[in-house]
């Protein structure tokens, strides 16, 4: 039983722990950490575990995917024991959008992909398997990791119907728009043929 009605207090207290969660921002923490740099000089710019990789550091990149993904899964999970699935919801966009959009950077963060991810996990685990191999799949057609993302996302409310998870096709349409706009760049990119394959600086 949820220790915390859900309550709009409630609500509050739970999106403001999803978002702090979210905005911790472990790729920068892992390149400083480990003398990779800093990665708004590096590649794209951005923060998350793609970019990492191009600084040469699969196991920096590997940790940067998982600790990105773990704040997402995190944050859904503390928040269901807790005060049940409506702040279990909202505790997981906020941690999306908290690593979209960190208050520690100035709200210039990374892309979401693998908090996405963690945080479909969480919420329902066959989806978020589907999303992963969804992303496999793509990827390993494509090699363009931003597509894999972008098809990912897209099905993931298609996933959340099909395998009965209905209470969550609207977060997932939502967090989808999100990141497709996070990656319009690439969208733009990608029309033009110019998007860059995986593992290439």
């Amino acid at each position: 039983m949820p220790i915390l009605e859900t309550a709009p207090a409630a609500l509050l207290l739970w999106a403001a722990i999803g978002y702090l969660l979210g905005s911790i921002p472990f790729g920068m923490v892992l390149a400083r950490v480990m003398g990779l740099g800093n990665l708004r000089n590096i590649g794209s710019g951005n923060i998350g575990a793609t970019n990492v990789l191009r600084t040469g550091s699969k196991k920096a990149a590997a940790l940067t995917l998982l600790l990105d993904g773990g704040k997402g899964a995190v944050a859904v999970l503390i928040a269901r024991a807790m005060a049940g699935e409506d702040a279990a919801q909202l505790a997981g966009l906020m941690a999306f959008l908290g690593h979209c959009y960190p208050v520690w950077l100035k709200f210039k963060g990374g892309k979401g992909v693998a908090t996405f991810l963690g945080l479909i996990l969480a919420l329902a685990w066959p989806v978020g398997i589907a999303c992963c191999l969804t992303w496999l799949v793509t990827a390993a057609i494509s090699r363009i990791s931003s597509l894999s993302a972008l098809v990912a996302a897209c099905a993931s409310a298609i996933w959340m119907f099909v395998l009965g998870y209905g209470s969550a096709v609207f977060l997932s349409l939502a967090l989808a728009t999100i990141v497709m706009w996070r990656h319009r760049e690439n969208i733009e990119r990608l029309r033009a043929g110019e998007e860059p394959k995986i593992g290439a600086k």
